[in-house]
């Protein structure tokens, strides 16, 4: 780790003491006003103030990522809560970022990123406090979810420092997924880090390196291990629920059922090719608008697919056997209610498999007769074999995501060090500067040349650089966490900079 370059960073940071106060109303004001601010004059002017504000934000989060920031990860998933509590809490990718700034807005939590997939809910997070933090984004989650926190926090996971990393380590790695080794997750958490990084974003230093470091991690594993090889998606875990079940609920081969999907997003891209993988060839799809499904029309020239629009999806229900529900919406679809209306309860036997979260289809189908209802929490015996057979490929990936977390944690111990060096360099300079003050009061009758007093200048500057360089050479070759706190308190000592660090403190008071 190249100390000298953090530090030459943050030197070049001015962060102003009186701004911190407005910091969080500040960015909560100009999320909200950014309709605006192309109205008037004056509405550019309010924008310009609160995009300083921003650029101030940012900047304190930089330097706070020195000052004892934590990483904490608190969510749920399918492995710690049912798809009707992870429903509640999903946040479309396009407001992932507004999520994390109301997270952010009053200061508690300084950095913080949203991922929330159809399996998972889960907000990173970094905080110097870790018990105010954790108690204010469950409170928000509280109040997103309409859950009292009692009931919250029996589906919850919290984790942090080391477990939290490891964690999102995992995520990416695809070893927390219901499909162990899937693809799907790792592009999920890149756009958490694409997100985190945008100018309305709230990644900061700590958290964006962890999210790129989780990336890398992902990466690693899908190409030095075989746990991606074969693997299936929800997608594909659908399509064979749906095919070991077809004889069963429908009384019929899968290869003759006929099939619909609603929707027309990835999740329709992915049942569409797992389909035709298995030699089925007439497909309707059934979305609000032509241009998606005429895409993937365009994409399986091999398989025939009828596009209809969302006012003929009844008729469609009414002459399909299975149908697939994989919209974005955030009610129900399909529900006993729709379907008695529209003549549907009693007939032919109908499967329905909904993949979304937000759920598409309601819980009370499943007491209909003739239909037979599955979401993707009824994925979990089909993935359990995929899960067994993927055991030593796991324990290798564990092995990779374990290097990874190492360097994170390892970079995230390194920040401790730049107070010391600012501190080192700031108490040298100073005394650099009195004794240059000195020289040259002395030499103010020999009538140098302001090229020669220059020439002084650079020759202080070189000296303090120069006797500077052992001490962060050493730091430097310190590879442990632990190596790094001692050398840490070695140089402290060594210049005296807890007495001078005192002695600040209290001229700061006296003048208060």
């Amino acid at each position: 780790m190249r100390f000298v370059s953090i530090v030459a960073t943050l030197a070049a940071v001015t962060v102003p003491t009186t701004s911190f106060s407005v910091t969080p109303s500040g960015v909560g004001n100009r999320l909200r006003l950014r309709p605006a601010v192309v109205a008037t004059s004056s509405a550019l002017a309010v924008a310009a103030d609160l995009g300083e504000i921003r650029k101030r934000t940012r900047e304190e989060r930089l330097e706070a990522a020195s000052k004892g920031l934590q990483v904490h990860c608190v969510g749920l998933s399918i492995h710690h809560a049912s798809v009707e509590v992870r429903e509640k809490l999903a946040i479309a990718e396009a407001d992932w970022n507004a999520a994390s700034n109301q997270i952010c807005e009053d200061g508690v939590v300084a950095e913080a990123a949203v991922l929330s997939t159809c399996n998972r809910f889960e907000v990173y997070y970094a905080a110097t406090d870790p018990r105010a933090a954790m108690a204010h984004v469950t409170s928000y989650l509280a109040n997103r979810s309409g859950l009292p926190v009692s009931v919250l926090r029996q589906n919850l996971f919290m984790l942090s420092g080391d477990d939290a990393v490891w964690h999102v380590m995992r995520v990416a790695g695809g070893l927390d997924s219901l499909i162990v080794g899937e693809g799907q997750i790792l592009s999920q958490v890149r756009q958490c880090y694409l997100h985190s990084v945008e100018d309305d974003g709230c990644g900061g230093k700590v958290l964006a390196r962890l999210l790129n470091n989780a990336l890398a991690a992902g990466k690693r594993v899908r190409s030095e291990t075989a746990i991606a090889k074969g693997s299936v998606s929800i997608s594909s875990a659908a399509v064979e629920l749906s095919e070991m079940l077809s004889q069963q609920d429908l009384q019929l081969p899968f290869s003759e059922a006929r099939l619909a999907v609603v929707g027309a997003g990835k999740m329709t891209r992915l049942l569409v090719t797992h389909l035709a993988s298995r030699g089925l060839e007439r497909i309707t799809i059934v979305n609000r608008s032509l241009g998606r499904p005429q895409e993937l029309q365009e994409q399986f020239p091999d398989v025939d697919i009828e596009v209809k629009l969302m006012e003929d999806l009844w008729d469609v229900v009414g002459r399909s056997d299975i149908v697939y529900t994989a919209t974005s919406a955030v009610d129900y679809v399909i529900d006993e209610q729709k379907l008695e209306a529209n003549g549907l309860v009693g007939g032919h036997p109908l499967m329905l498999v909904d993949i979304a979260v937000p759920r598409n289809v309601g819980d009370d189908c499943k007491v209909l007769p003739n239909v037979a209802a599955y979401n993707v929490d009824d994925l979990k015996a089909v993935v359990a074999k995929n899960t067994a057979m993927r055991q030593r490929e796991m324990l290798e990936a564990e092995d990779l995501l374990r290097e990874e977390t190492d360097a994170f944690v390892t970079w995230r111990e390194s920040l401790s060090a730049i107070p010391t060096i600012n501190q080192l360099q700031e108490r040298a300079n100073a005394f650099r500067e009195e004794e240059l003050k000195r020289c040259t009061r002395k030499l103010s009758g020999a009538n140098l040349s302001e090229k020669e007093l220059e020439a002084v200048e650079r020759l202080s500057r070189g000296i303090v650089n120069k006797l500077l360089h052992g001490p962060m050479a050493h730091l430097r070759k310190t590879e442990s966490v632990e190596g790094k706190q001692a050398t840490l308190k070695e140089l402290s000592a060594m210049f005296r900079l807890e007495e001078e660090e005192a002695a600040n403190n209290g001229r700061r008071r006296r003048r208060s």
